[in-house]
């Protein structure tokens, strides 16, 4: 090794690991609470005017129709990614007896409730958005509006003719398992009912709107809503901005998450005073970003869209691949491939300094952008790199030189509690016309809690039941006790990457064509076995990556159970499989190939 190179290892000036650990301990403790997830509130019961959709009388499914009553040979729960391209598979597969139910009035899952200004995704248009290639969607961004999302959804609906066999506006009531008929039953709030052979469950881990849990929530005497409910009647103007009803408002956002980062600059530059409530600062890198270059977009090879999915992976993985996105996130992959031996080894040292020289230049992008020194400060999040999800924006730190604009920082206890005219922190009352709870969703809600209805399976267990000790399934798509059910999209012993859609995909053509399979054999029940389970279990133990350490020294968030890892439920990591992505993905389908007579108790109509 010559010298320049020994240099390049060497920790950065400042760096002092015992010094940042306690920093980041001390930040941590301030933010811990005795509630963990129980902290947040559903946007249901007493809080269900929240959950009020104000798109449905102009979406597809706010239209009047008679009940649906229906034979099916499959059903499919979620009309967002997971259950658009869970549709599109068993389309391609000639399973096309099939009906989708949602209770968004369209095609879009998190694109048709998200609707604030500014919303975009933080991954490349070209690897997040799904079936690109098949449908022939040209994104004009890198980095894709939300109108683009909610368009490129209804063009895949239309291109497959799935409005024909959506019933949108649609909330399930209860799913249940038929012993004498060998199918789901499914009700609705509209009268549907609906038996089907095959069930596909794919809610994904943003749907569940919450709101935080802060003493009298409910007294607040002005306009109020959730960011996933935005309100344009109230706000005026649309997604690009330009709220021109704010001019004379007095605006409270809380939360500085994903959907603030992005509201925020659209309310400095409209409302006439915007407060924004801060418990945890988040790490908001550079965006950058560009318009599509349509001459190499036609230009790709066919096959382009899953290379360059799985390159991302890759890249983000630290794997010594060429960096075909080549974006802020992939920089952080490159700079952890410098940790991992050829062997695959990490050298847990050098992360910790990668991880130090990370936040630091977040933390100096602050200082560099905002010209108050208190505010700068307080928007310094000190914790390690992926405590947090990452952000991106290029305007949401500029958005604290406005005039107009002011950080409250709670200095992690969050506001103490609302009146009929604002909210209250630290004595201080600050009055406003509109409060905005851009708080997100229960990304760790199970299946059964994210679709909001009771799933009951074989003897009346529900599946709430069935899990109380904790999910049992094969690959987290299929459990015993309930037959002919498929989770797809979801986190629990899976894989996940930032970029959701991408396993999904995987997902969706494996189910599709094992429900395919099944329907040729004439298969009534398909059910995995107990072994199977357990099998899943030990590889899942054995190839499990330990995040213990790393993440009780984080601040709270819904990666470590808000902080509660002695909850009984693993943390986010935790619950899914070590290799990552691009293990699962070969796992899955090498056990399509070889195992499923093996792990799959099958009954057909003649009994066998």
């Amino acid at each position: 090794m010559n010298d320049s190179e020994n240099t390049a290892q060497l920790p950065p000036d400042g760096y002092d690991p015992a010094g940042l650990r306690e920093k980041y301990r001390q930040e941590r403790d301030k933010r811990l609470r005795p509630n963990g997830n129980e902290q947040y509130l559903d946007i249901s019961g007493e809080y269900a005017a929240f959950a009020a959709d104000p798109y449905l009388s102009s979406s597809p499914g706010g239209q009047p129709r008679a009940p649906r009553i229906a034979d099916v040979d499959t059903l499919v729960l979620g009309g967002g990614w997971a259950g658009l391209q869970m549709a599109v598979r068993l389309h391609e597969a000639g399973a096309t007896d099939f009906l989708i139910v949602d209770q968004a009035g369209d095609f879009g899952g998190v694109w048709y409730w998200n609707r604030y200004p500014g919303v975009r995704c933080d991954v490349e248009s070209y690897i997040y958005m799904p079936l690109l290639e098949e449908v022939g969607t040209v994104p004009t961004e890198k980095y894709a509006g939300g109108p683009e999302m909610l368009e490129h959804a209804r063009a895949i609906g239309q291109t497959y003719d799935l409005y024909s066999r959506a019933l949108l506006g649609t909330t399930v009531l209860d799913v249940t398992w038929s012993e004498s008929n060998s199918r789901w039953a499914v009700r609705t709030d509209r009268g549907d009912v609906i038996n089907a052979r095959y069930l596909t469950i794919g809610t994904g881990p943003l749907s569940r709107a919450k709101l935080p849990g802060i003493k009298g929530i409910e007294s607040f005497q002005g306009q109020a809503f959730h960011s996933s409910r935005w309100d344009y009647d109230i706000t005026g103007g649309d997604w690009s901005g330009k709220l021109d009803k704010l001019a004379d408002k007095r605006v409270a956002l809380i939360g500085t998450g994903a959907s603030s980062i992005q509201i925020l600059p659209h309310l400095a530059e409209s409302a006439q005073q915007v407060f924004l409530f801060q418990r945890t600062p988040s790490t908001v890198n550079a965006r950058n970003n560009c318009l599509t270059d349509t001459a190499w977009f036609r230009s790709q090879e066919p096959g382009w869209q899953r290379q360059r999915m799985d390159n991302f992976v890759q890249t983000m993985s630290g794997m010594p691949v060429d960096d075909l996105v080549d974006d802020e996130a992939t920089a952080m992959g490159k700079r952890i491939a410098d940790a991992i031996s050829a062997d695959g080894e990490v050298d847990l040292a050098r992360m910790a300094t990668i991880d130090f020289e990370k936040m630091n230049e977040i933390r100096q992008r602050v200082v560099d952008t905002v010209e108050n020194q208190d505010t700068a400060a307080s928007l310094q999040p000190w914790y390690g790199y992926f405590c947090k999800r990452p952000l991106f924006s290029d305007e949401y730190y500029p958005a604290f030189n406005n005039d107009n604009v002011t950080l409250v920082d709670t200095d992690g206890r969050g506001v103490d509690h609302v009146t009929e005219r604002g909210l209250v922190f630290d004595g201080v009352e600050y009055e406003v016309d509109l409060i905005i709870y851009g708080t997100g969703f229960d990304a760790n809600a199970y299946t059964y809690q994210a679709g909001g209805y009771e799933l009951t399976g074989r003897d009346g267990v529900s599946l709430a039941e069935h899990w109380q000790g904790g999910m049992r399934s094969l690959h987290g798509m299929m459990t015993t006790r309930f037959p002919n059910m498929f989770l797809i999209g979801g986190v629990e012993q899976a894989a996940i990457s930032i970029n959701l859609p991408h396993v999904t995909s995987y997902q969706a053509r494996h189910v599709a064509e094992l429900v395919a399979r099944f329907l040729r054999a004439g298969v009534t029940v398909a059910e995995a076995t107990l072994e199977a389970e357990q099998r899943w279990a030990h590889e899942m133990a054995r190839v499990h990556v330990d995040h213990s350490r790393y993440e009780s020294e984080c601040t709270p968030g819904y990666y470590n159970n808000e902080g509660s890892r002695d909850s009984g439920r693993p943390s986010f990591a935790d619950r899914q499989y070590g290799r990552g992505p691009i293990g699962y993905i070969a796992v899955i389908q090498d056990w399509a190939a070889t195992d499923v007579d093996r792990d799959i108790a099958i009954t057909t109509a003649g009994g066998q």
